[in-house]
Formats: C-alpha cells, structure tokens, sequence
C-alpha cells in the first residue's frame, strides 16, 4: 500500500472525488461513442475505412501504457489524473471538428494517450482509496464509470434525434465534464508515487498468467467491438430509425451497469470460475442473437446479454491474476492488461473489415466465437485460494 499524505481528509470526501472522475471518463467516452455513426457519415467512410480509422485510438492507448507507468513513479497519480483529464477532455471537444479523416487519426490517437493516463492514475487513486476502507468499494467505482456511460448515450439519445449539431454537443460536454473534475480535485487523495524496478517497453505475461490474459483479450474485444459498432449496427443491419440508433448501445450500457453493482452478490454465490463461465456464455449468445435476428428488440435483448456477460470479467480476472503470479500485483495485472488491450486494439477493426467484405451480421457472429473460447480458457483454470 502506498504511503500517503493525508490532509485531514476525509474517506468518503475521497472515495467522492475519485468517483467523479471515474464519471468523468466514463461519460465522455461514451459521448465519442454514442457520435461515431454521425462522425462517419459526415466523413463518408465505409466500414472497413471506419475500421482502419478506429485503430488509432486503442493504438494511442498502447503505445502510453510505459510512459503513464514511468510518470507514476515520479509523480502522485492525483496529479497525472488531472492532467489526464484535461486532455482527455479537450481531444473529446475536438473530435466534433474533424473535417478530414487525417484529422480524425490524428484526434483519435492524441484521445486514445490521454485516456491512458486518465484511467490507470484514477484506479491508482482508487487503490489508495480502498486503503481507507474496512469494506471493498473498488467495483463500486466501475460501476460509476458505466452508470456515466449509460448517461452519456440517453444524452446522445435525446440530442441526435433533435438534430443537436456534433462541435455543440461535445464541446459542451467537455467543458461540463472539466469543470467538474477541477472542482472535486482537492478532494482527491495524495499518494506518494511507487518506486519500481524499471523497465523497458511492455510488460507481457509469464506462461502463469497467459491465461489470464487470454481471457482478458476476449472480454476486452468484445467490449471494444460493442463501443464501436452498436450503434452503426441498429443503423445499419438493424434498420432502427434515427430516433433509437443509440438503442442498442444504451441497453448495453444499462447491462454492464447492472453487472458491475450485483457482480459480488453473485460471485459470492456462484464462484469465479463458475461466473466467468456464464459470462462467456451471456457474450457468445447474446452477439449470435443480435446477428441471426437483427430487430430492435432481439438486437437490444442480445446487447443486453453482452453487457451482462462482459460486465465482471476484468475486475475478477484482475483479481485472480494478482493472486496467482509471482510477480507483485501491479506487475501482474499490468501484463494482463497488456494482452487484453491487443484485444481492444485489433478485434474492432476487423469487424469493419468482416463487415466490409460480407456485411456487419457476419461481423457479429464471428464474434460470438470469443465468448466460446472464454468459456475453454476458464474450464481448466485453477481458482486461486
């Protein structure tokens, strides 16, 4: 546990300020999101030009893994968090002015950075937090991010059909979701940084936690396939009209949102292994579903099983990679999330490249091969004690 300095602050004044910032990231996220069918119809991409397009932001948030790793080292994570959300922030009002798709690239990947810092340095804050606390509150904070996520797009839901102009749009959030994280920042906590050994580029898993990370990668493309392509499939494969395209998305939202708050209640019962299990199963039916049906209410019902199915994934995979490894936990769940983010990174794109050569209900029943193979992966892993 991090040593820390404490300025007569308060836990739950803390655990507040941390929880604002996990709203901010998760709700400016989903803004992006929510817009991507708006941002591709006014540059005129096809799929698998939006699927090129698209790799640029995961690809930002690879290549800053070492560097927001080197700066925590050196500094308090309460200062690379606001940082990271002002960025974060200004790259999100500029996506409503991208005007060429060099632009977007560019925008993308600058937004793909500093999401980076902003999300490992806020769940660093929420570790020093958690130290404050007799009980776990760390899923609490997860389910924050997707609670801001779901807002997010009902926002977008309301805004589109009212035809609310994209620069409009984002720069009012943007400006919103700054304001708000520099308000609640000197409540944040003030951890001193953790000294590690160095090391070079990333940091990849011994064969002990390969599967971990296998795991991880399956959740994360699946969960980086929904941000990307819900609300281009209800457009376009499910011919939904302008007023529910976002329908899709924001069930899935709603979903993990769901998942993330009862996920111990029914860890506690089932086990890990035996809900990681369900999970894969939720994942894989839920995307042959929407692909083999595609109609508002079995497309919104098979998000629904996806959000599900992805919702407790990482936070339980994290959790086993931690105790598993004899590497100390930062380093353990640091090379997890390495292959998960691969996941994130190169599994979207080939949607639209799936989507492009055959079309988007391919796309998502080729997909649905990830969930079964989460379920081989979990079947003969040990549960750590």
């Amino acid at each position: 546990m991090p040593a820390t300095s404490v300025r007569s602050l308060s836990p739950a004044r803390a655990r507040l300020a941390t929880a604002v910032f996990f709203f901010v990231s998760g709700f400016g996220f989903s803004t992006w999101a929510s817009r991507i069918p708006t941002i591709q119809q006014h540059l005129g991409l096809n799929e698998a030009q939006l699927g090129g397009v698209l790799l640029a932001l995961p690809a930002g948030l690879m290549l800053t893994l070492p560097v927001t790793g080197a700066l925590l080292q050196r500094h308090s994570s309460r200062r690379i968090m606001l940082i990271g959300a002002v960025l974060y922030n200004l790259m999100l009002a500029l996506l409503g002015f991208v005007t060429h798709t060099w632009q977007l690239v560019l925008v993308l990947f600058c937004f793909g950075c500093s999401r980076n810092l902003l999300n490992i340095s806020v769940n660093a804050q929420s570790v020093g937090v958690q130290g404050l606390y007799d009980r776990p509150i760390l899923a609490t904070f997860h389910g924050v991010w997707s609670v801001a996520g779901f807002a997010a797009a009902g926002l977008s839901a309301l805004l589109i059909p009212a035809n609310v102009s994209l620069p409009y749009h984002m720069v009012v959030v943007s400006v919103l979701l700054t304001g708000v994280a520099l308000s609640f920042f000197p409540n944040s906590l003030v951890l001193k940084p953790t000294k590690q050994a160095q090391k070079t580029g990333f940091s990849l898993p011994d064969r002990s936690l390969l599967g971990f990370g296998l795991i991880a990668f399956t959740s994360m493309a699946c969960e980086g396939t929904m941000y990307d392509w819900s609300s281009i499939y209800f457009e376009k494969a499910v011919h939904a009209p302008k007023a529910i395209v976002t329908a899709g998305f924001t069930a899935y939202m709603v979903a993990m949102t769901v998942g993330r708050f009862s996920g111990d209640w029914l860890v506690s019962r089932l086990g890990i292994s035996m809900m990681l299990r369900y999970s894969g199963f939720l994942m894989s039916l839920g995307l042959l579903l929407a692909a083999l049906f595609p109609t508002p209410i079995t497309a919104g019902l098979g998000f629904v099983m996806v959000g599900l199915g992805v919702s407790c994934v990482i936070p339980l995979v994290f959790g086993m990679a931690g105790k598993s490894s004899n590497l100390g936990s930062g380093s353990a769940i640091a090379a997890v999330s390495t292959v998960g983010y691969f996941g994130f990174l190169i599994v979207p794109p080939v949607v639209g490249f799936v989507a492009e050569a055959a079309n988007l209900r391919w796309s998502l029943a080729l997909m649905s091969v990830l969930g079964a193979v989460m379920i081989g992966l979990v079947w003969n892993l040990k549960e750590p004690s």
